[in-house]
């Protein structure tokens, strides 16, 4: 079963954010710690396309969703990601119907999007096509694009933004989100609850999805209690120093 099989069957799915580590064998690891799914950062990361390549065709074989958050929505950038076997883009400060309809476009085939068909690609895994039009109906179907919800003028416009066919959740950024209300950092403040609430029952109301990104358990479980099925927990360098610095508590005495 796929993610948005699982979601659709009100799932919540957790993967975390890879954000220094580009050994491919990062797609292992993390499929064995029991995530989900997990999300390269192209958008604040220094990673290159062979990188993400080799990441991506791990984990292909491991079996773990990979997906992307690429740096703008252009058609290079997003066609590049998805011929590597991206299942998911996540697109950055989206604030536009435009931009959401410029993703489509670019990562859905026909008739929803124009994605360039090039078959024997990693996303084919280089296997024989039988039929090119079920397959592209079946990525259609099961990749997912992805809104990051990160500005007012984004909250005003997610409606909007949603109903675009193609697009399948709304992600929230709480960090620049509350830096661009002038309340950084303060995630219980009402007004930024308030945003929050209007962006998962936009979602809501469309048989979308929604998410954040918060780096410890405590800080998310609230927002998965309030309905966000589509979550990233922490990130690998602070899965890897948390670990590190709680064995050396005990260890260093």
């Amino acid at each position: 079963m796929n993610l948005k099989e699982r979601l659709r069957k009100g799932e919540s799915v957790l993967g975390t954010m890879v954000i220094v580590f580009d050994n491919p064998e990062m797609a292992k690891i993390l499929k064995v710690s029991g995530f989900d799914f997990f999300l390269v950062d192209a958008e604040h990361g220094n990673f290159d396309y062979g990188a993400v390549a080799g990441m991506f065709a791990l984990a292909r074989e491991a079996g773990i969703p990979p997906m992307i958050r690429i740096p703008e929505v252009r058609r290079e950038v997003v066609l590049k990601y998805m011929e590597m076997g991206a299942r998911g883009i996540l697109l950055p400060n989206a604030e536009t119907v435009e931009q959401a309809e410029a993703l489509v476009e670019y990562a859905k085939y026909y008739p929803l999007g124009n994605r360039g068909v090039s078959l024997f690609r990693p996303h084919t895994g280089f296997e024989k096509i039988d039929s090119a039009v079920s397959y592209m109906k079946e990525r259609n179907e099961e990749n997912l694009l992805i809104l990051q919800i990160e500005s007012p003028k984004a909250v005003e416009n997610v409606e909007k933004m949603l109903d675009v066919e193609g697009i399948d959740a709304v992600f929230v950024g709480p960090n620049d989100l509350s830096q661009s209300m002038g309340i950084m950092g303060q995630t219980s403040h009402p007004d930024f609850l308030a945003a929050i609430d209007r962006v998962i029952g936009a979602a809501k109301k469309r048989n979308k999805f929604s998410g954040i990104h918060m780096m410890s358990t405590e800080a998310l479980l609230p927002w998965m209690e309030k309905g966000m099925t589509l979550n990233l927990w922490s990130n690998d360098v602070l899965l890897m120093m948390n670990a590190a610095k709680e064995g050396l508590k005990k260890l260093k005495r």
